[in-house]
């Protein structure tokens, strides 16, 4: 599985690649969390979506669980990204609750796409709205939206040019009964957007006004 690699700081928390010493955390943590992490665990999502636990950063809260993700169309990965779930039972000032959602999605694209002036402002709102598509209350979402272009030359130059967007994001989700958040609801908003990246059509009965990115020319091959 292709794993999302970055860092995303925003001032609320941020996601630094998995390192040798990141360990999950679920096992020894309260209760909520516990809670928490294993509604993410018994999640069921559309089958062209592969979800998996990976290494959670230590460094960013007392408590932390990781997954990572890959949009698949038969043998090609359309789109990956990693979603982290991050708890302090004290609470955090800046995340204004004691769970915090931190995610990095990425997909290839079509040049001509990545030039759209609104590519960003539509892949924001990709995210905004699948979680109110879903019913879930959040605070304090921040985030970033990346285009980035490479060029081929040299020895490379038969290579096509590329483009891909980036999306990093973080929010706090609404706590439920027992200080628990909906985790599961978090993490299919999570796949939702995944998907709209992907260019993947709604898995249910869908709505005409929902735009997703178009299939990118050539995806890469597992």
């Amino acid at each position: 599985m292709a794993a999302a690699q970055g860092r995303l700081s925003d001032g609320t928390g941020g996601m630094d690649d998995a390192k040798e010493g990141d360990r999950d955390t679920s096992g020894e943590a309260p209760l909520p969390f516990r809670a928490a992490v294993d509604a993410l665990r018994a999640a069921r999502l559309r089958p062209q979506i592969e979800v998996e636990p990976t290494r959670a950063p230590q460094r960013l809260a007392p408590f932390a669980y990781a997954l990572e993700a890959t949009v698949v169309d038969g043998d090609q990965d359309l789109a990956d990204g990693r979603l982290v779930l991050l708890h302090d039972p004290d609470g955090h000032d800046a995340w204004r609750g004691s769970f915090r959602l931190v995610t990095l999605v990425r997909a290839e694209l079509e040049p001509e796409m990545a030039a759209d002036p609104l590519l960003p402002d539509v892949c924001w709102s990709w995210l905004t709205g699948a979680l109110q598509a879903r019913g879930l209350a959040c605070g304090e979402p921040s985030g970033t939206v990346t285009r980035a272009s490479s060029h081929y030359f040299g020895g490379l130059s038969e290579r096509p040019s590329a483009s891909q967007i980036e999306i990093r994001a973080s929010w706090t989700p609404r706590e439920g009964l027992g200080g628990v958040p909906d985790s599961a609801g978090h993490l299919a908003a999570w796949c939702d957007l995944l998907a709209q990246v992907a260019g993947l059509p709604p898995a249910g009965p869908g709505d005409a006004s929902v735009v997703t990115l178009p299939q990118r020319r050539g995806p890469q091959s597992r």
